[in-house]
């Protein structure tokens, strides 16, 4: 199993409301991944440059273009 932040919990279409997986039957949080994992095609607002750990830091992929409200590919969470 390789992890990979795009494909955590909380883009999969198992993760409920209540943190629990509904394909794994367990409870987990937004960082966990697995390769079970099944998209949801859908934007999450929630994403953006002001709730990424990269956001004004070197390693922040477009640091020109980074703004407050921005989405963005390269996100990465705050933990």
């Amino acid at each position: 199993m390789s992890i990979r932040i795009s494909s955590s919990c909380n883009h999969c279409n198992s993760f409920t409301e209540a943190n629990l997986c509904k394909t794994h039957e367990l409870k987990v949080s937004e960082e966990y991944t697995c390769d079970q994992f099944s998209i949801l095609q859908q934007l999450d607002k929630s994403m953006h440059c002001n709730s990424c750990q990269r956001h004004h830091r070197p390693d922040c992929a477009h640091p020109d273009l980074a703004a407050d409200g921005m989405l963005c590919a390269s996100w990465a969470p705050k933990v």
